[in-house]
């Protein structure tokens, strides 16, 4: 079963000293995982309602689908198929085109969810994802090198 999350907060985790995202609802369920140091900046920047001379990557896509007047209709977040245990999400973007045909595309959690926020879509989670372990057991696949994060009050939301 699915539930719908919002996101509660973007802050850095003290044992990894990486980025880390927290989805929530008003139930007490939650999700928390790890997310990529280029992502953390699109989503507090979108969470913050900065808006940037130059778009980001997510502002263009977004731009992209509405010149294609495709909708995203919402994302949703799994663990990748054998890989619970070890944590691995998944997500997909659920698309409408303007001919009413619907379409899927896997994406990252983070980009999903960088999408979703200025695509104002509802973000759906496994609930069995919901409340499961610790930021440091949930990520995304990790990138190959990994830059140093800014100092954690600049990430708090």
């Amino acid at each position: 079963m699915l539930v719908e999350l919002k996101v509660a907060s973007l802050t850095v985790d003290p044992f990894t000293n990486l980025p880390t995202l927290r989805l929530a609802d008003g139930n007490g369920r939650s999700l928390s995982f790890g997310i990529g140091q280029n992502e953390a900046p699109a989503i507090a920047a979108e969470l913050a309602e900065v808006r940037l001379d130059r778009p980001m990557t997510h502002d263009l896509m977004k731009t992209i689908l509405g010149l294609w007047a495709i909708e995203l209709e919402r994302i949703e977040i799994h663990a990748l198929p054998g890989q619970q245990r070890r944590g691995m999400l998944s997500a997909r973007l659920f698309l409408r085109q303007p001919d009413g045909v619907a379409r899927t595309v896997d994406a990252r959690p983070s980009d999903a969810v960088a999408l979703a926020l200025r695509a104002h879509a509802p973000i759906f989670v496994d609930e069995k994802l919901c409340n499961f372990g610790t930021s440091a057991q949930l990520r995304e696949p990790a990138p190959s090198r990994l830059q140093e994060m800014p100092a954690a009050s600049k990430w708090k939301m």
